[in-house]
């Protein structure tokens, strides 16, 4: 019952502020339910594979997915969540332990941190018009590397890197994020589902609630106020990750 209400409170908290799934999910399963690193990271990838696939129809029949922008991430992002999961693989020892614990932390925590002052110091229009979407494929080697590791930053750092290096309206950034972050998960969650990466009830458990919340959570979208709550989960993320942090030295 515990990982059905943190499924659909995680979902509908991605539906609601565009908080990745991944990245709310691995730390709550190591800090609360004693997860290993590995496992957490495959059953957070997975999880957030079946939410955005539950929502990417409604995407796709807004027509808010730039494709050849879409591709040019998954360029990028699909070698780099390979690379991550490998040397997410190659340390899934006991004694590499902190280590896990120390670099998922420090991901989780900076990109937590980074996207809570982003959004206290954004404006309402500030970003430049000026198509640099060539760089794309080489930012997206680096989110997918850390997705494939970490399970987190697809949504939040892909946003970013949307936002600010192409002319794509914000409709269009949020769809096209969500795709290319359905594609990091599908395919790093393969990889680690089929390397044993992850832990099937607690897994199933979490769908149930998730898919219900995530459908929530975007048809509140309009009525409840998103930046407080992305502020709020931020606050929250970062605090998680220095646990993390802390946790490897413990």
């Amino acid at each position: 019952m515990t990982e059905i209400l943190v499924g659909f409170l995680i979902a509908a908290g991605v539906g609601l502020t565009g908080v990745g799934a991944g990245s709310l999910l691995a730390p709550v399963l190591m800090l609360f339910f004693k997860v290993p690193p590995a496992e957490a990271v495959g059953t957070a990838l997975a999880f957030s594979a079946v939410i955005k696939l539950t929502i990417a129809p409604v995407y796709i029949f807004r027509k808010q997915i730039h494709y050849p922008t879409l591709l040019r991430l998954c360029c990028g992002g699909v070698p780099g969540v390979l690379l991550g999961f490998f040397a997410m693989d190659l340390l899934d020892a006991k004694h590499h332990r902190s280590v896990l614990f120390l670099g998922i932390g420090a991901l989780v925590a900076s990109m937590a941190l980074y996207n809570l002052i982003r959004t206290l110091r954004r404006s309402a229009h500030t970003r430049s018009m000026t198509d640099r979407s060539g760089w794309l494929p080489f930012i997206a080697f680096g989110i997918g590397t850390e997705v494939g590791f970490s399970s987190a930053g697809a949504g939040a750092l892909g946003g970013v890197a949307l936002l600010n290096l192409t002319p794509l309206s914000p409709a269009r950034v949020v769809g096209t994020d969500v795709m290319f972050g359905l594609a990091c998960s599908l395919i790093g969650g393969s990889f680690h589902l089929s390397a044993g990466h992850y832990q099937s009830a607690i897994l199933i458990h979490l769908i149930i609630g998730g898919m219900v919340g995530a459908l929530i959570g975007a048809s509140l979208l309009t009525v409840l106020p998103a930046r407080p709550l992305r502020v709020a989960l931020s606050a929250w993320l970062t605090c998680m990750g220095v646990q993390l942090c802390w946790q490897a030295f413990g």
